[in-house]
């Protein structure tokens, strides 16, 4: 799918909880608004709109989803445009996970959506190591 990438790590021993933490510092600190599910079982999801920006580009039900699934050991994060979900802070990950939530995306939206992944990258490579 268009604008959607993943990132496999695997014998790391990344504390997991920090990296959900500095992933929405670093989006809080490029000026978006971010929300996270409470860490379940299989995960966690972490949602960014960036006000004026994303809301321009795409419809205003959408924002980029970043989820962090896996072991501190063998993990994935998995980066796209998702729709914007309401309260996230009480939806239960397992839920969200089985979901549908990543959307399939235009050109427009992927361009951008692969401009933020990219820098997003780059950020967590450094903190993972």
């Amino acid at each position: 799918m268009l604008g959607d990438k993943s990132e496999h790590y695997v014998g790391k021993g990344t504390n997991l909880t920090a990296l959900e933490l500095h992933i929405s510092e670093y989006l809080k600190g490029d000026g978006f608004n971010v929300q996270t599910a409470p860490p379940g079982d299989k995960g966690t999801v972490i949602q960014a709109v960036k006000a004026g920006f994303l809301r321009d580009i795409v419809s205003a039900d959408r924002a980029f989803t970043i989820t962090i699934t896996g072991s501190p050991d063998d993990f994935t994060v998995r980066f796209g445009i998702g729709k914007w979900v309401q309260n996230l802070g009480v939806a239960a990950v397992e839920t969200l996970l089985i979901s549908e939530l990543f959307l399939p995306i235009d050109v427009a939206d992927s361009l951008w959506s692969l401009e933020v992944e990219d820098t997003i990258i780059a950020d967590l490579k450094k903190f993972v190591g």
